[in-house]
């Protein structure tokens, strides 16, 4: 256990002192479940994953297993989650959720985590496209998550706000109007002063989620591939930052709250006409749109395109801490619960793209439109989506950087509080707070 690491998450955390314990306590016994000798398995998970009706599948096919779930509102307060538990040693669930944009710490306490090769992860290690299964195994070889779901972008658009500013609603000429595969980000701005011109509305919901797309996109993100930090003297970073910058400033963004957006009130009340949309995010719109009364009739669309090009954003896995009790059964319910017949189901209840080849073959075959989305066919579209997508490496600050170093210089830029000089430099003062010298 890197002592260092996971202080650092649990003093973000607001913890004032935790006791650290060594860790490792796999329960022996490990005796298969049955009805004569029952056991509880808990998980945790984080937003929309989709898994109620598999829990009680799981459950009739296994009789014996009993589920406990818990389900936290949002990736970064699982991680916190955690942190704070592997900190103080025991508390996480036998099947507990990582983020990738938090994977890269996770990796630094992977002797923390059962190998899942102990539990048959090479049997089955080709049901992922490749690039998943080896951001779930760590630098020792051991396998210490199987995949979810994968976060491939593509542009979600109102249909209905662009008819009104003179914009295509087509879904395909929305993608031409973007430039298709030679979608840029300088397009992007370039359409949303357009935008603004027209109706004087804003293009995005907030800063944040661009950002993160266009930094999603770059060779080297935070981290280059050998692990060293990337922000300070990133020329091509700070340009991107001052392309997002300069948009901002012209009043492209709508200054929303991530994961709130007025409890989803934006969403319907045309607040903004653009939203970047990894394919879990479908799932998070459903939600909002529910939340503030919305539906299909709202305008929303997503097109097969995006600016920049392939984007990956989020994706999940199920790990096994080596805290767990009962550490044979839990690793069967993971790799249940991520299997293709299984992520299919998932897809369907949390309008996310599986990271099995066998799942994301048949959700494209079926051609199930979401109605949702003005019956767009999501499949083929993010199987489109998914094209050129190569895993960016995550550094273990990686979602700290994210959130809560450039978070906050964002926020600057989209309440203009601050100009790009102001913001990129809060940005740096807070690296080094909170990563170089914490």
């Amino acid at each position: 256990m890197e002592f260092s690491r996971l202080r650092k998450f649990t003093a973000l955390a607001g913890v004032a002192s935790l006791a650290l314990v060594a860790a490792g306590c796999s329960g022996g016994g490990d005796k298969a479940a049955s009805a004569d000798n029952p056991v509880t398995l808990t998980v945790t998970t984080f937003g929309t994953f989709g898994y109620d009706d598999l829990y009680a599948e799981y459950e009739k096919q296994n009789p014996g297993v009993t589920i406990e779930a818990t389900n936290i509102d949002r990736g970064s307060n699982a991680r916190t989650d955690a942190f704070t538990k592997l900190a103080a040693g025991s508390g996480l669930s036998d099947v507990t959720a990582i983020e990738e944009g938090w994977l890269g710490s996770i990796m630094e306490v992977s002797d923390q985590f059962v190998d899942l090769k102990e539990h048959g992860a090479e049997d089955i290690k080709g049901n992922w496209v490749d690039w998943k299964f080896k951001q779930g195994t760590d630098p020792n070889g051991r396998v210490i998550g199987y995949g979810t779901d994968i976060g491939p972008q593509a542009l979600c658009f109102n249909g209905k706000l662009f008819e009104a500013a003179g914009l295509p609603s087509d879904r395909e000429k929305v993608a031409e109007l973007f430039g298709g595969k030679d979608a840029s980000w300088e397009t992007y701005f370039k359409l949303g002063r357009q935008y603004k011109e027209a109706t004087g509305k804003a293009w995005y919901d907030q800063s944040g989620f661009v950002w993160n797309s266009m930094v999603n996109q770059m060779d080297e993100g935070y981290y280059t591939k050998d692990g060293k930090l990337n922000v300070e003297g990133n020329k091509d970073m700070r340009a991107k930052f001052d392309m997002l910058a300069a948009g901002t400033a012209d009043g492209l963004s709508s200054n929303q709250t991530q994961f709130d957006w007025g409890n989803g009130k934006a969403f319907v009340d045309g607040s903004f006409a653009t939203h970047v949309c990894p394919a879990w995010m479908l799932g998070t719109i459903k939600g909002q749109l529910e939340s503030a009364g919305g539906g299909a009739a709202s305008g929303w669309d997503v097109a097969d395109v995006f600016p920049g090009g392939a984007s990956n954003w989020g994706g999940a896995f199920l790990s096994v801490p080596k805290s767990s009790k009962h550490p044979a059964e839990a690793a069967k319910l993971a790799a249940w619960l991520t299997a293709p017949e299984q992520q299919i189901k998932q897809s369907a209840a949390a309008n996310n793209f599986p990271s099995t080849l066998e799942a994301q073959a048949k959700i494209v075959e079926a051609a199930k439109p979401n109605e949702l989305f003005n019956n767009a066919p999501y499949g083929a579209i993010f199987e489109s989506r998914a094209e050129g997508v190569i895993a960016q490496f995550k550094g273990p600050d990686d979602s700290v950087i994210q959130e809560n170093v450039f978070g906050p210089a964002l926020k600057m830029l989209d309440s203009g509080k601050g100009n790009a000089d102001e913001a990129w430099n809060e940005a740096v003062k807070l690296l080094n707070d909170l990563v170089v010298n914490n």
